[in-house]
């Protein structure tokens, strides 16, 4: 009821979105029921029939990969502040977006249902004329419910599920601050704090912070590791009370203020003051988060292998099988080669686009470069999958056009629509995420028109930003393209 209620409620814009999620499933589910309509006319071949369902993997991939989108921009499942207090927590919300795109998704199941009723006949009485719609639609023969049922209810399924998943509350943990290098015990250099063994804390004097009061002001001043210094006399001579050959003596020694500390902790001696003067005049160190460690570039490598694995796999299946004969979709192969490929563009995307990032900050940048490379840095992870897919998507277009021209294999109404359904979706996806990024550096936006950045700046380096990544992902898509076409082209 209140994923009802928040759909009715909701934008025109996030509608919009909805009903893209609603089209790309009720294509998606036609195509899947007319796999199943040519698997029924043609009970003698279950291999091409199983070939055709195969293929329909694409549509379904990019219809889910959309949804996912459409979720992630929906400002009415955002967390905010004050809704864990009537039970809507993140939980909650997740739980609202999966069943709004469960919905959006069996609407367009249910208009794939209803459409290929009727250009079968089913629901007006009058058959097709047409051979080859006839055998895809299955006319005159009966469906199986238990088939029909599995094939519409994929692309729901499929898409709430992978929205739950990508929506799914996280904890918050923050990455740990890398400890300082220096001299660790025996005058070892490396991660000393981290190498402290069990034991330390038992050791000599480790246990002499009641010297100081734990309500005072010195106790909330003074570390953890300095209230034992304050716990010394400043002439005594703790090393000659320790014997040289012991374990505390490796671990331990004496400043020149009388301060007790570990070669571990500390690795040059402190300056001769007094340990209370120094503890009442310090100040509280400022809380410093720790600086999270990049992750937009560690999936290139990964990436470009798998692309590399792909572009292998078509090569071999293509010099193996050749060109596809008319009237037939091609190998299997060749659609493992594609998801191969697709895949290693989708994990190099981010890197790619956090390297243009770089790369437009390089040799001494302007505010308009410097600003452009920051913002493609920032927003990498959320842009660079659906330019990657989208790079697949226009690599395979090339392929499609260099194959399928002249005398090539028919492309027939069902191969166009899975196209375009590819196509569409891809590119949907991409404006999504855009506008999902437009939203998240809104306050950025806002706080340097009120410094007094001009909107002209704005505009000019979102159109570096675009030029960039078109200079960057032009000329890959045309080595992929025709890297794949090679093998086919003959």
């Amino acid at each position: 009821m209140l994923a009802l209620r928040l759909t009715r409620t909701a934008h025109l814009a996030v509608h919009l979105r909805r009903l893209l999620v609603a089209v790309a499933s009720a294509g998606t589910g036609f195509l899947l029921l007319c796999a199943l309509g040519h698997a029924l006319s043609h009970p003698d071949a279950p291999g091409s029939s199983a070939l055709r369902l195969a293929w329909c993997a694409a549509p379904l991939a990019a219809a889910v990969y959309l949804a996912v989108a459409v979720a992630r921009t929906d400002p009415g499942t955002r967390p905010r502040s004050g809704l864990s207090a009537i039970g809507l927590g993140p939980a909650r919300l997740m739980a609202v977006s999966a069943t709004t795109t469960a919905l959006s998704a069996a609407l367009g199941s249910v208009a794939a249902l209803l459409a290929f009723l009727y250009l079968r006949g089913s629901l007006t009485g009058r058959p097709p004329s047409d051979r080859v719609a006839a055998d895809a639609l299955a006319v005159g023969q009966s469906l199986p419910a238990p088939a029909v049922l599995t094939l519409l209810v994929l692309a729901p399924a499929l898409a709430s599920a992978a929205v739950a998943h990508t929506l799914r509350p996280r904890d918050p943990r923050p990455a740990a601050a890398p400890a300082p290098r220096g001299y660790g015990r025996f005058g070892a250099y490396g991660w000393g704090k981290a190498r402290e063994t069990f034991g330390a804390y038992g050791r000599y004097g480790s246990r002499t912070a009641a010297a100081v009061p734990a309500g005072s002001h010195a106790a909330a001043a003074v570390p953890a590791d300095s209230r034992t210094a304050a716990a010394v006399p400043a002439d005594s001579r703790a090393a000659t009370a320790v014997p040289a050959g012991s374990r505390a003596a490796g671990a331990a020694r004496v400043g020149a203020g009388g301060a007790l500390q570990t070669q571990a902790s500390d690795p040059q001696p402190p300056a001769p003051t007094d340990v209370a003067t120094q503890t009442l005049d310090a100040a509280p160190a400022p809380k410093t988060e720790p600086t999270p460690r990049p992750q937009n570039t560690t999936a290139l490598p990964w990436g470009i292998a798998i692309l590399t694995a792909g572009l292998t796999v078509e090569t071999y299946t293509g010099n193996a099988a050749g060109a596809p004969t008319p009237g037939t979709a091609p190998s299997a192969g060749v659609l493992i080669g594609w998801a191969l490929t697709a895949l290693g563009l989708a994990l190099a995307g981010p890197g790619l686009t956090h390297l243009c990032g770089r790369l437009l900050q390089a040799a001494r940048p302007g505010a308009l470069r410097l600003l452009a490379g920051r913002v493609l840095m920032e927003e990498s992870q959320r842009v660079g999958r659906p330019l990657g897919v989208v790079a697949a998507v226009a690599a395979a277009a090339y392929v499609t056009t260099t194959v399928y021209d002249g005398d090539g294999p028919a492309f027939g109404p069902l191969s166009t629509l899975g196209a375009l359904l590819v196509a569409g979706c891809t590119v949907a996806t991409l404006l999504t995420a855009a506008v999902e990024a437009r939203h998240a550096r809104a306050d950025t936006k806002d706080a340097l028109l009120r410094l007094g950045a001009p909107p002209a700046t704005l505009r000019a380096a979102a159109a570096v930003r675009a030029a960039a990544l078109l200079a960057l992902f032009g000329p890959l898509v045309l080595i992929v393209a025709v890297l794949a076409a090679l093998p086919l082209d003959h």
